[in-house]
């Protein structure tokens, strides 16, 4: 690598394909102060933070709220807005997929080595609304802010033990059945079909779009129907998840779709 005596030298465009620096000293050397930095803060941390030992483990007495290691609460936290087998199954084999087929539905050239956002805008929003925004917020949720029941305390508040929430939640054919008075909605029959019908709107998105702008949108024809398609419901299926729980927190709707017949509920 040539040396640069002069800061006249110095380019005004750095091509990141052709202008490199050496892993060492240069990445080591920040990644050494970055990591000296998080052991500092979390010494510190540790120093001011109360955590006594608790009792001993007792097999006969669950503790309350029992939860799971940090790395799991976010999935945790999601059983509060999805059935156990939607939270627990689907979603983390979606995720884990979804990483798997990423080698073969990035057809974008750019970026490779390096980081940009301006030439990979689509793929860095996604990652970071779905890593930081969806799941480190939703495992701080669940260190910090679930209490005794799972219940929702704020930072300030003392747990309560015998905090009681009533269960208000209702699924979303009955809410729309009390506002607009069609009882038929109440029946298991007609919620199952009316709930498919928009879960299957919803997904009508995927070929809308392609229809619409499958003509004029150079990225779509190079990504092609069959890669275009599993981005798209994957990127569909991530943003159910922050659906879901502005629904429940704004209209404390249960499910949108339910099948009772096969315990099947979304």
């Amino acid at each position: 690598m040539a040396e640069i005596k002069d800061a006249s030298e110095i380019p005004e465009v750095i091509d990141p394909k052709t202008d490199k620096v050496h892993t060492w000293p240069h990445l080591v050397r920040a990644e050494f102060i970055c990591g000296l930095l998080i052991f500092m803060g979390l010494f510190v941390w540790s120093l001011l933070l109360d955590a006594p030992l608790e009792e001993p483990a007792d097999p006969t007495k669950t503790p309350n709220p029992s939860k799971a290691p940090w790395y799991f609460l976010g999935l945790q936290e999601i059983l509060v807005y999805f059935d156990p087998w939607m939270a627990g199954v689907v979603l983390p084999s979606l995720i884990i997929v979804g990483l798997m087929v990423i080698p073969y539905i990035d057809i974008n050239p750019k970026g490779n080595g390096y980081y940009t956002w301006k030439e990979r805008k689509f793929a860095v929003a996604s990652f970071c609304f779905g890593f930081l925004i969806l799941w480190v917020s939703l495992i701080i949720v669940g260190v910090f802010l679930r209490g005794p029941g799972w219940n929702f305390f704020a930072p300030w508040a003392e747990w309560d033990p015998h905090k009681v929430v009533a269960l208000t939640n209702v699924d979303l054919n009955i809410l729309v059945a009390n506002l607009t008075g069609l009882d038929i909605l109440r029946n298991s029959v007609a919620a199952a079909i009316f709930g498919t019908i928009l879960v299957g709107a919803y997904y009508s998105l995927i070929p809308i779009y392609w229809m619409v702008k499958v003509k004029t949108s150079k990225t779509l024809q190079e990504l092609g129907i069959v890669r275009y398609g599993i981005t798209a419901f994957l990127f569909l299926t991530m943003m159910s998840l922050p659906i879901k729980m502005l629904l429940r927190w704004t209209l404390n709707i249960k499910y949108i779709v339910k099948f009772p017949w096969i315990n099947l509920n979304i």
